[in-house]
């Protein structure tokens, strides 16, 4: 299953100071993230979003940093150590079906250009909801470049069926984005 994923070496192509350009955390994420909140980066890759999110947070808040492969994970705890953010961020490697985090913790989860790599979108999006908290919302963005707007519709479409209702689209550079929140209709899912 892990054939599916970005490989960390492969990641420097796309997380390097440049980017910065295309994808500001602080700005991107800001209007989403309050101070205080518990924040998950699921795929947090290098961190390049795990360290905007942890400053967005402030000292009272939290970032969850998940990742299935440790070469990322390492890489984040070296860039949060340099920045001065370790004790604001938590990592956390998962399994390639299974998050392992707790129910009811996230404030807001990002999942930022990697959801089309989950080998069951529909798991998937369960384990995403049952990790929100009341009014907790999250983003999925997926590359503009390999990613169809077909697969978004099928993500999609997993994501309402664990629960999860389409509450806006920010505009994400090179990227197709929905915004979600809890359906308080539909039944929670695990």
């Amino acid at each position: 299953m892990e054939t599916h994923v970005c490989p960390w070496w492969l990641a420097y192509s796309f997380d390097n100071p440049l980017r910065r350009l295309l994808h500001d955390p602080e700005r991107l994420l800001g209007p989403l993230v309050a101070r205080g909140a518990t924040v998950i980066d699921v795929g947090c890759g290098m961190g390049f979003f795990s360290l905007g999110l942890a400053r967005l947070v402030g000292e009272e808040g939290q970032v969850i940093a998940a990742d299935l492969q440790p070469e990322m994970l390492a890489k984040t705890e070296a860039r949060a150590r340099r920045a001065g953010l370790a004790g604001r961020i938590r990592l956390h490697r998962c399994a390639p079906t299974e998050l392992g985090l707790a129910e009811r913790q996230a404030d807001f989860i990002l999942a930022f250009w990697m959801a089309h790599e989950v080998p069951d979108a529909a798991h998937f999006f369960r384990q995403l909801r049952a990790l929100l908290l009341p009014g907790g919302r999250v983003l999925v963005a997926e590359p503009r470049l390999h990613v169809t707007e077909r697969r978004v519709r099928e993500l999609l479409s997993a994501a309402r069926a664990a629960g999860l209702r389409p509450c806006g689209a920010p505009p994400v550079a090179a990227s197709r984005s929905v915004l979600l929140e809890a359906d308080p209709d539909a039944a929670r899912g695990a």
